[in-house]
């Protein structure tokens, strides 16, 4: 049944099309880069067509290349945890999760005990960093939570959270506002102009063309830095409602004006095609679907929140 199947073909195509380079394929596969372009080259006259676009640093995927990338990717993948369970103590039971330092400090970790006590089978180390993770070629990330308006079509969806972006205070801040101006804590993304922008459409949103001029304003470079300096009453902070939850629920920041709200993007879960059958990354990615629901019925923004939208995009 299988007896035609080029399987040395295959597992040097998966290696080359995730690394995205024959020379890095061939470290990994213990072999010569033109033992790697003769497979690949073997492969194409199977398959009939071409696999792979020769590019300056590298080679690039084809549409058919990229088909079958998914498929044999996940293929192989199967193998390898099938292998692995028939050990005496398998050693697949741990997963690693990439995303931002802010995203992380202010809404995943509060929620993992939760996976924890679902699943402590498993072990999940988190990867917070502001880089982007190439999921194709680094195969040590199980699975990252982006923050973006792009579609990553390469890479297997598994759910969304959607956000929308309003004016939050400590309460007694939030009262203040109402008499006078405020102080503002602002945070500087890496093109710290979006969030100026974001604070425009806030602005223009609540019919306060003026009110951006505080009088004091404190800056910060992380987001979860900017919320707790507002817990302290040190201003107000335009911040995103995924961020702000706890602390809403808590009571120790209050929306100000909450009927305007700026639309803003969503937080989406992604991973390699293939490795989301890998039973813990299956569990934690049907975990935080059920997190991420539940964070939708918990924060729906009202009608009056579609008066302008942020515009920004973070990538994680």
């Amino acid at each position: 049944m299988f007896a035609t199947l080029p399987v040395t073909a295959l597992r040097t195509f998966e290696a080359a099309a995730r690394l995205r380079s024959f020379k890095l394929a061939a470290a990994e596969l213990s072999v010569t880069p033109t033992a790697v372009s003769h497979q690949i080259k073997a492969l194409e006259r199977h398959v009939g067509c071409a696999l792979f676009d020769r590019v300056p640093r590298g080679v690039r995927l084809t549409d058919k290349g990229a088909r079958l990338f998914a498929g044999v990717h996940g293929a192989l993948l199967d193998v390898a945890q099938t292998l692995d369970a028939l050990r005496p103590e398998p050693v697949s039971g741990a997963l690693t999760v990439s995303t931002t330092h802010s995203f992380a400090a202010l809404w995943l970790v509060p929620r993992l005990g939760r996976f924890h006590q679902a699943c402590p089978q498993y072990q999940l180390r988190l990867d917070a960093a502001a880089d982007t993770v190439d999921l194709l070629q680094d195969a040590s990330v199980d699975v990252a939570i982006r923050y973006s308006s792009q579609r990553y079509p390469a890479l297997h969806a598994a759910c969304t959270l959607p956000e929308w972006f309003g004016v939050y205070g400590a309460p007694a801040q939030v009262a203040l506002a109402g008499r006078r101006a405020p102080a503002l804590v602002t945070v500087r993304w890496r093109d710290s102009d979006l969030y100026d922008q974001g604070w425009q459409a806030w602005c223009q949103a609540a019919g306060l063309p003026a009110w951006r001029r505080p009088v004091s304003e404190h800056a910060y470079e992380e987001e979860h830095y900017a919320l707790q300096a507002a817990i302290a009453g040190q201003g107000l902070v335009l911040a995103s409602s995924v961020m702000v939850s706890d602390s809403v629920a808590a009571g120790t920041l209050a929306p100000y004006r909450p009927q305007v709200q700026v639309p803003g993007s969503a937080y989406t879960a992604l991973c390699a095609p293939g490795r989301e059958r890998h039973p813990p990354v299956r569990a934690f990615l049907a975990w935080l679907r059920k997190e991420f629901q539940a964070g939708q019925r918990g924060s729906l923004p009202g009608s009056a929140g579609r008066q302008a939208s942020l515009g920004k995009t973070r990538q994680l």
